[in-house]
């Protein structure tokens, strides 16, 4: 299963010194498998400690931390020999062995000829962090690109890259793009859709549900494991809020998160402050800032904690815990659910470093997001689910701030290639609408 991380990971193992290299993301977002099967293969031998699944490995950070004296000590609880030169270190789940963390710092400034990769799934809820002393990468569910990679079907692989804009493309591509709204992103998931292809569709969706009902109970279990003084009861009434509050939304944008109802005897931001951060720290939510009146560069200045949308990190859960089936998610009738359009581009964009995303709106139009380039021009970009392309809300925009461009993201094949200006992309596209803005 190729993942888009890859080409940096080996960036990294190709400089001449290195950092240790970090990657974070929630759990079961395949960061051991990025580590251990397509980093690893790149190596002759890899080491991996897993401190999760076998806790007494951090007996190897007791004492002193000098790489010479931890790697003696890994290698006579592992019984392998570690070439400091040659092989990768994998110090897997390494957010439950806190001075295996510390040692990262050491590794950096007196080994960097050295190979080692951490991962973890707490990271971001750690007291203490080796800031500067690591190339840290966050990995989130598999985008819509490498869904289509596990797909392993090249003539529609090539379509997607070379973005074509055909007929039997847009058939295609679109029929994968609610195969993926229904699977999602989270890799046991892909794998499980590709892997049974030749199974009936009732089974194949039924192996699927169960996936998805197994990673969602193991999140909840972990609010009790890691909320540490927070409220894992409050941290679980966020999460299954958020799906319900954006199923709230049929014709228009996601409103902000509504905070009345969500826990008894609580209703203001600062009641939930600390669960809604716990939640985004574990990557289990991307959040969305509404922006009022005209939007400058840096679109941060305008952030309101209080007023934010909240998504979940994977379009495939968002359904999963709705209760949404498969049938129903082909169905043409499902195009009016433009939260799940909406959730699924924010998951896009955050995959390629937008998040927190920001968005636009007044007393009576709303733009789902806007995103600034290098040189801090915004570029409004609105979401239609459907086929229906009218959008008073972006001329509205168009009328009050005078974009240099607008890109819109349906269910149509889009505009012609020679369109510069008002770009209509189909939604499946979203991964390239970075590269469109910086083009300005």
């Amino acid at each position: 299963m190729k993942r888009l991380l890859l080409d940096k990971l080996l960036l990294w193992k190709d400089k001449p010194t290195r950092k240790p290299m970090l990657i974070d993301g929630a759990r079961q977002t395949g960061k051991t498998y990025l580590l251990t099967e397509l980093l690893g293969s790149e190596f002759e031998n890899v080491l991996r400690l897993d401190f999760l699944e076998n806790p007494e490995l951090a007996d190897a950070f007791e004492g002193s931390l000098s790489p010479a004296d931890v790697l003696s000590n890994i290698e006579l609880l592992t019984g392998q020999v570690f070439n400091a030169e040659s092989d990768l270190l994998i110090l897997d789940e390494i957010g439950e062995c806190p001075r295996a963390v510390t040692a990262l710092k050491y590794f950096a400034e007196k080994s960097p000829h050295m190979f080692v990769a951490a991962s973890g799934s707490n990271i971001r809820l750690l007291n203490a962090f080796p800031v500067g002393k690591v190339e840290q990468h966050n990995l989130r569910p598999l985008t819509f690109h490498e869904f289509l990679w596990a797909s392993e079907e090249p003539a529609l692989i090539k379509a997607f890259e070379g973005q074509v804009n055909s007929a039997a493309a847009h058939t295609k591509l679109f029929d994968k793009l609610t195969d993926y709204y229904f699977t999602g992103g989270m890799p046991e998931a892909v794998s499980s859709w590709f892997d049974d292809s030749q199974d009936s569709i009732l089974d194949r969706v039924a192996t699927v549900t169960e996936v998805q009902a197994n990673l969602v109970e193991g999140y909840k279990r972990d609010f009790g494991k890691y909320s540490g003084k927070l409220d894992a009861q409050l941290i679980e009434s966020i999460f299954n809020n958020i799906p319900s509050q954006l199923s709230s939304v049929f014709d228009d944008s996601v409103k902000r998160f509504k905070f009345k109802g969500v826990f008894e005897r609580r209703s203001r931001y600062a009641d939930f402050e600390s669960a809604i951060s716990w939640l985004h720290r574990c990557r289990l939510v991307l959040k969305n800032y509404p922006v009022e009146g005209t939007p400058r560069s840096p679109l941060a200045a305008y952030q309101k904690d209080s007023r934010v949308k909240l998504f979940l990190f994977d379009v495939g859960l968002l359904n999963h815990m709705l209760g949404t089936g498969y049938k129903e998610t082909k169905q043409q009738a499902y195009e009016y659910k433009g939260y799940i359009a909406e959730n699924f581009v924010q998951q896009e964009f955050a995959s390629m470093g937008i998040e927190p995303s920001f968005s636009w709106g007044d007393a009576r139009a709303e733009i789902e997001f806007i995103i600034a380039n290098n040189e801090g021009f915004i570029v409004p970009v609105e979401v239609k689910s459907g086929n229906r392309t009218r959008a008073k809300s972006l001329r509205s925009y168009m009328t009050k701030c005078s974009p240099h461009k607008t890109i819109k993201l349906t269910g149509t094949r889009g505009s012609s290639a020679l369109e510069k200006e008002h770009i209509v992309l189909p939604l499946y596209y979203a991964e390239y609408v970075p590269k469109l803005i910086d083009q300005i």
